[in-house]
This record gives C-alpha cells, sequence and structure tokens, in this order.
C-alpha cells in the first residue's frame, strides 16, 4: 500500500485534506477513516478524484479506480485527527498537520549545500542588492526546497549500458548514411585535440569521415598540430585534414574541413568537445525512422551538457534538454547549438559558413538550414558534451561579446529572409538573449474582453491600466457583466460608460452558473476589433506598450496566440507560458519564481513557441477565433484556454509567449484549490473531458517541453524516472 498526503489546509471550520492512495492492486481500493486523539472515528465528507499522474507511477496506467481524494472534516482546534489508510490486511495512520508535506531533511542539507557553492554566492549577493531581503529569502526558500535531483547520479540511469553499447555496434540499420564529422581547429591544446578524435573513433556507429581544417598558422606548410594529426590519420583513414596557410576565421576554417566532407550528412563538433559513444549511432536511427515515414530529416539536433574535470575526474553539469523545433525560440538564442547534424547537400546549397557572422557562424547557419528543411528533427538524449574551460564561452558567455553582435546580424538577417521585414533586435534583460520586437503595422483595433462579478477594485485597476497606462489606444473594452450581486457594481460600469466612450458593458444572462467559454464567445458578437484581447479583472499591465508587444507578434501570419508574462503582486511569477501534461493535464512554468531570478536556460525570460498560454492574458486573431469556433462551452471553468490553444495550433499556428508583455495578476494567487466535493467533481469532469479530446499530447508528451523534465514540478528540473515513467 502506499499513499501520499499532498495538502492540509484550514478553512473557517473545515479541514481539507488532498492526497492520494494505492494498494498493491489496481482493482482494489484503499479504505480511509478519520479518528481523534482519543481513537475516536470522525465523520468526513469523502470525494475521490482521479489521479492520472499516480495512475502512471504506480500501476502503469492501468488502475480504473480514482486514486485521488479530497476529504473534509469538521474541524475542532482542541483536537488533533489522524488519518487511517487500511488495505492488503495492513493498517497505516498519519497524523494530518496543516500545510505542504515537508520535503526530506537530507534532501535540505544537500540543497543548501548546492547553493552556497562558491560560484553562486556572487550572483546571489547581486541578487539581494537588486531586489531586497525578502525577494532573497523566497528565492532561497525556493531552492531549500525544490525538486533538486544530482544530475551526475542521474545521467548513469539513462546513458548505455555497456551492453546496450556492444548492441549498437553489432546492429545492422536498413540504411546507413555516411556521417561527415566538421571540426574547424585552432591552436588545440593537444590533449583536448586527441579526446576528440578520440570520441570519434569510439562511436558505436562506424560509417563515418573526420574532416579537419587546421588555422592554427603554418610555417613552411605545418602547424604545432600537424604531427598529431598525420598520426592520427595514419592510424585510421576515415580521418582526413587540410592545413590552412593562415588562420581563415571560424567560419572559413569549417568551410575548409566541409570541403573534405563525401558524406550524405555533416555534423558539427567543435575542437575541444567531446561525442558520446552512441551520438552517431542515434542520428542514424532517427534518420532511418523518419525514413520509414517517407522522407529522411534533413536537419537533426540533440540535447547536450557540459563537460568539466573535478580531481582528475569526468564530472557533468548543465544538461540542456531541448524542446522540438521553436523558432521563436531559436530566434531568442541559439538553444539547438549541438549537436546539429543536416544534410550535406542542403549544407552546400545554403552556402555554408558566411564570415561575416563570425562568433555566430553556426547561429547564422542554422538559421539557413532550418529555413529550407522540410523536416527537423529533435532526438532527446544527451549526444554532446560541450567542455567548460577557459578557451570556450561556454562557463562565461561574457567573454565573447562581439558573438552577440553578430548573433543579432545573424537574427535580422534571417527576418529579412522569411519575408517579416525590418526588426529590432535589443539584448535581452540577461546576458546570452535576445529580444526581438516586431514592428506594429498600423494601428489595427484591438477588442479587450473582461469577464466580471463584482470585485470592482480589481476591475477599476485593469480598466485604468488599459485606458491611462497603456500606449496604444486603438482599443475597446467590453466588460461582460455575469452575475453581479452588489449594487456599487452596476453604478461603477454606470461610471466607466461615461468616462470612457470606447467602453461598454454587456450582461451575460447564462443560467446554469459560470462558464468562463460560454461568457467570452457571447461577448464576441458585441466587439468589432481586427483582434482579440481576453483579459481577467484582477490583471494590470506593468509596461505601457505592453498591446504593442502582444500585437507585433499575432500580426505575424504564422501566429495564431499570444500570452504575456503574468506577475502575483509579491513580483513572483504566476505565468510564463503552459506545459501540457504538468500536474496530469497542463499547468504554469516557473510559478514562484521572482522575476529577476534566473531560470532554466532563461526559459521566462526568452519568446517561445509553446503549446499554451493561459487567457489571463491572451491575444488572437478574430478570423482565427471563428475558424477555431472559439472556446469549446463544454469546459466551463478549467483548461478552457488550453483547449482552445490545442485547437488553433491544430490549424497550423503558432501559440507565442513572450515575456516583454508584462502583467500583474493579483487574485489568483488567493483562489484557493479544488476544496469542495462539487468543485473537486467538476474538476474531475473536466479533467476527463479535456483528456479525450487530446489524448496525444497527454500520452506522447508537450513537444515544446522534454521527456527528461519532471511532470510533477513547473521548474523543469530533472524527472525522477522511477517516480514519472515513460512510456515510449
Amino acid at each position: 500500500m502506499k499513499y501520499y498526503v499532498d495538502n492540509i489546509k484550514i478553512q473557517n471550520s473545515t479541514m481539507v485534506v488532498l492526497g492520494w492512495a494505492a494498494s498493491a492492486s489496481p482493482d482494489v481500493p484503499v479504505d480511509i477513516e478519520v479518528c481523534d486523539q482519543k481513537g475516536r472515528v470522525v465523520p468526513i465528507d469523502r470525494t475521490d478524484t482521479g489521479r492520472y499522474d499516480v495512475n502512471q507511477d504506480v500501476f502503469h496506467g492501468e488502475s480504473r479506480l480514482k486514486l485521488g481524494f479530497c476529504i473534509l472534516i469538521d474541524y475542532q482546534p482542541e483536537n488533533t485527527y489522524y488519518m487511517v489508510f487500511k488495505a492488503d490486511g495492513k493498517r497505516k495512520k498519519e497524523k494530518l498537520v496543516p500545510g505542504d508535506r515537508q520535503k526530506d531533511k537530507r534532501d535540505r542539507i544537500l540543497r543548501i549545500r548546492e547553493i552556497f557553492r562558491s560560484d553562486t554566492i556572487g550572483r546571489g549577493i547581486a541578487f539581494l542588492k537588486q531586489y531586497g531581503v525578502k525577494a532573497f529569502f523566497k528565492k532561497l526558500h525556493r531552492k531549500i526546497t525544490g525538486n533538486k535531483i544530482d544530475y551526475n547520479g542521474w545521467r548513469k540511469q539513462v546513458i548505455p549500458t555497456e551492453e546496450e553499447l556492444e548492441l549498437q555496434r553489432k546492429t545492422k540499420l536498413v540504411w546507413e548514411p555516411k556521417f561527415s564529422v566538421i571540426v574547424p581547429l585552432f591552436r588545440t591544446p593537444e590533449k583536448f585535440l586527441r579526446e576528440m578524435i578520440e570520441s570519434v573513433q569510439k562511436q558505436t556507429y562506424q560509417n563515418w569521415e573526420l574532416c579537419m581544417a587546421d588555422g592554427s598558422g603554418a610555417e613552411q606548410g605545418r602547424t604545432p598540430l600537424t604531427t598529431l594529426l598525420e598520426e592520427a590519420q595514419k592510424q585510421d583513414p576515415r580521418i582526413k585534414f587540410v592545413t590552412l596557410e593562415k588562420n581563415a576565421g571560424i567560419a572559413g576554417n569549417t568551410n575548409a574541413a566541409l570541403k573534405l566532407a563525401e558524406g550524405d550528412y555533416i555534423a558539427l563538433l567543435d575542437h575541444d568537445d567531446i561525442l558520446p559513444e552512441e551520438a552517431l549511432f542515434e542520428c542514424a536511427l532517427y534518420l532511418n525512422q523518419t525514413k520509414e515515414k517517407g522522407d529522411p530529416a534533413e536537419v537533426i539536433y540533440s540535447d547536450e551538457d557540459k563537460l568539466t574535470y573535478k580531481k582528475n575526474k569526468e564530472f557533468y553539469l548543465d544538461p540542456h534538454f531541448k524542446p522540438d523545433f521553436n523558432l521563436d525560440l531559436l530566434r531568442s538564442m541559439n538553444y539547438i547549438s549541438h549537436l546539429f547534424v543536416v544534410k550535406r547537400v542542403l549544407a552546400e546549397q545554403i552556402g555554408g559558413f558566411r564570415e561575416e557572422f563570425d562568433g555566430a557562424q553556426d547561429y547564422d547557419f542554422i538559421f539557413r538550414c532550418t529555413e529550407q528543411a522540410k523536416h527537423i528533427g529533435h532526438i532527446p538524449k544527451v549526444l554532446y558534451h560541450w567542455r567548460a574551460s577557459e578557451q570556450s564561452t561556454a562557463e562565461d558567455p561574457s567573454k565573447k561579446l562581439y558573438a552577440f553582435e553578430a548573433g543579432a546580424k545573424a537574427i535580422k538577417a534571417h527576418c529579412q529572409r522569411v519575408g517579416i521585414g525590418q526588426v529590432e533586435v535589443l539584448q535581452n534583460e540577461v546576458l546570452g538573449a535576445y529580444r526581438v520586437k516586431y514592428p506594429v503595422k498600423g494601428t489595427p483595433k484591438v477588442s479587450i474582453i473582461i469577464p466580471n462579478k463584482d470585485h470592482i477594485e480589481d476591475l477599476k485597476v485593469c480598466v485604468h491600466s488599459i485606458m491611462e497606462k497603456a500606449s496604444y489606444k486603438n482599443v475597446e473594452v467590453v466588460i461582460v457583466e455575469n452575475n453581479s450581486t452588489e449594487e456599487e457594481t452596476f453604478v461603477c460600469y454606470q461610471e466607466m460608460e461615461k468616462l470612457y466612450q470606447n467602453l461598454k458593458v454587456i450582461t451575460w444572462k447564462g443560467k446554469e452558473g459560470f462558464n468562463f467559454s460560454a461568457i467570452n464567445n457571447y461577448a464576441i458578437s458585441y466587439t468589432t476589433g481586427e483582434y482579440l484581447l481576453f483579459l481577467n479583472n484582477d490583471t494590470e499591465f506593468i509596461n505601457a506598450d505592453c498591446i504593442e508587444e502582444l500585437l507585433g507578434y499575432c500580426q505575424r501570419e504564422d501566429v495564431g496566440i499570444v500570452g504575456a508574462r503574468l506577475f502575483y503582486d509579491d513580483d513572483t511569477i504566476q505565468h510564463a507560458g503552459v506545459i501540457v501534461g504538468y500536474g496530469g493535464i497542463a499547468g504554469h512554468a516557473f510559478v514562484g519564481f521572482h522575476k529577476g531570478e534566473k531560470t532554466y536556460f532563461l526559459r521566462a525570460f526568452c519568446a517561445q513557441d509553446l503549446s499554451a498560454v493561459t487567457a489571463a492574458c491572451m491575444m488572437t486573431k478574430r478570423k482565427i477565433f471563428e475558424k477555431a469556433e472559439g472556446f469549446y462551452e463544454g469546459l466551463a471553468v478549467a483548461f478552457n484556454d488550453i483547449d482552445y490553444c490545442m485547437k488553433v495550433r491544430a490549424l497550423g499556428k503558432l501559440v507565442v509567449y513572450n515575456p516583454f508583455a508584462q502583467l500583474y495578476h493579483y487574485e489568483s494567487k488567493s483562489r484557493g484549490i479544488e476544496d469542495t466535493p462539487q468543485k473537486v467533481l467538476r474538476f474531475e469532469r473536466e479533467v476527463e473531458t479535456f483528456r479525450k479530446r487530446w489524448p496525444e499530447i497527454l500520452e506522447k508528451g508537450d513537444p515544446y517541453y522534454n521527456l527528461n523534465l519532471t511532470l510533477l514540478n513547473s521548474d523543469f528540473s530533472l524527472r525522477n524516472f522511477e517516480k514519472e515513467p515513460w512510456k515510449e
């Protein structure tokens, strides 16, 4: 028998207990009762709930039982309560203490040690100075209680065993494409060069050639690397190299190596980095799999990590588990990086590498390859080790600031080629990423729809930020009155309509209770804008150009929806995009992170394509809204915005998260959990509705996330495969 009490809280005179319980059999329920300190049984109100995550974890999805529970207890402060679980002939007792369940003390100590590593203390002090003591200790608490897994221990569980590597060596693939591994050399330390060459030679897949161009500076036709290269070539004829008279820069040196290539595909490798043994096999296997379904992929990229040494032992860090192809994230940073594999014919057609982009030559190259490729594949495995050395930008990107300027140039050139035209490319608020500003074309009308039931003070703040703070003025505001009961609400409506000519109040007369989807669908007929902005009544624009930021993206032909970054009133993140599958169905990314706190590979700070965003602030085109038939009214409260995003994606349009459209979202933090039987049952019905409508993404995983990352926390931490098994 297994059980877990997720959350206990006191509301008025009721104790609310949420959790789950499972017996040894997928068909046998767990009996639950509650008693007080004297052993007397206490009456409870129990509602069973579906727990997809627990079902997958414990029974691999085979149980038909509802494994979760919501239990309400008539709370008496003088009593101590215990929950008793009975199943499998066993009886277990759990004391009910209000609050979230405490984490393992040993893990806390380990996390504290991690936080106070010497290389993080400086960043912590800087954060403290900028944001103050309160924000610093919130960040510290979140890190201590967060889901921290040691990567070096974790990777040992997922990398191929020696038996699996040997099986790869013996496997005969139907198609065995040849890979030309392209490496530009420039005064490479001999140790690093040997290790790089050996990593290619150790590949379990053997149909490769290693093509190197040495631009170290030749004297009488030789460089300090020539002898080593000659020895390697003599031992293995698959190794090719050319010695250049002088350094031609990274782009020129790479092009010289590219001229040696005869393979079907080229794979880019830096002169001091390492390929794991299985890298080329995984690429060949993926190409075979895509060829079975049609044409093989023209571009492939993988996940990566960094390699360093501690006491002469290999130490891996900073694993980058990437999404599937994400155009807007690529415009924010070169997230693809390594391992990058492209069809050689395509690489030659686009003209190879361009010297005017030195410093970001690979970024420019990746843009041009992906623009032409019909099929871009992503292998969610670490197939590249980027050496974190003093010579590398892996540890400190500020060592090569010129590379960022070249990167901005690459983004602008890309936008010109794909027909977007002139864009403004700025340094992101965090080093290592870009901010692309798409100019608004014309002044199209934006219709802002705000459902409202009482809460007039919230509504006033929201409307004031639209009318007085926002710099974009061609808007109309439609407030949808929804069963308000307070007299001052209607007085406020009249005052607003007198004050603002572009504001009107309409009344939704639905009889079936609150239905977010129906309310917003009803409002559309009262709007005239080309663009629709759905907005909660408890939001407030932070930046004056918030509407322009949303509109600049939404005007793009390939975009159907744009969402914003939302903060609680304490400047912690409430919404930085939605991950489908998180928490069982869907959830917000990076909830609780402070606005100045670094997130996983800067994802909260970067514009990117996602599967969904929240309708607390969501802009969409009217023509797209109509084509998708609006919000699905079968989802009255939960997941209706996620469902709409899924419908728009099914139309072939992108859903973009833009972190530079920023708002406060005040009330959501205090909304509470689904803590009454009626709310729980409604929520469970909507969970099942969403699951039936979109089974594929829940089964295969969110393409804008990564199967190596957890679905139990919103921080993009590593997935514990023992608790979260993955079915391939």
